[in-house]
């Protein structure tokens, strides 16, 4: 069924696009969900040159969708979501949520070029603040292509890589990923 798949994207180029860039629109719109295996198989299926292309449609789609969902009041169905609440401890994201125009403009494209603030609580941020969604729509694309070159080209980078050394890397991802599980629970055990 696997290789059946992956035989049948790449003839269908438009329906591939297409799922791409509908799942970035649902992981912007839930805040919470990585893009990073949206990326994969992008790049893997379309290459690095159009598959960046795609995920900047994708990603620039999404902040925008997210963010008219967010203003018209959705936000308040995410309301679990932890860094809405955190709003303040962050000085860009508080400067965000009280300010207006150019400033609000380039506070965004910061927030989307710096890999430490999550997407969603961005968006959400300035959802709730006076940007309007044409600047920030144009703000939040111009922000993400830096980061979305990176991506991209890291994932055509390992695609390349002979299976052993994806292998490796995948474990070492893996373990890097429990060792940081363990230190949040340890953290939360210890507030």
């Amino acid at each position: 069924m696997e290789n059946h798949l992956l035989e049948w994207f790449p003839t269908n180029p438009g329906l591939a696009a297409a799922i791409s860039i509908g799942l970035n629109i649902i992981v912007a719109i839930t805040g919470v969900l990585p893009s990073t295996f949206i990326t994969i198989g992008t790049v893997g299926v379309f290459g690095f040159k159009i598959g960046l292309f795609i995920l900047i449609i994708g990603e620039a789609s999404g902040a925008i969708v997210s963010f008219f969902l967010y203003r018209k009041g959705l936000y308040k169905l995410f309301s679990a979501y932890p860094k809405i609440n955190n709003i303040e401890k962050n000085k860009f994201l508080f400067r965000l949520k009280n300010t207006k125009g150019i400033t609000a403009f380039f506070i965004v494209i910061l927030l989307r070029i710096l890999p430490f603030v999550p997407s969603g609580a961005v968006t959400i941020t300035a959802a709730l603040s006076k940007i309007g969604l044409f600047s920030f729509s144009i703000a939040s694309t111009l922000g993400k292509i830096p980061a979305m070159f990176i991506e991209a080209y890291s994932v055509s980078y390992v695609l390349n890589l002979k299976s052993e050394l994806q292998f490796g890397l995948i474990i070492f991802v893996v373990i890097l990923f429990l060792f940081y599980l363990l230190w949040e629970r340890k953290k939360n055990i210890n507030k």
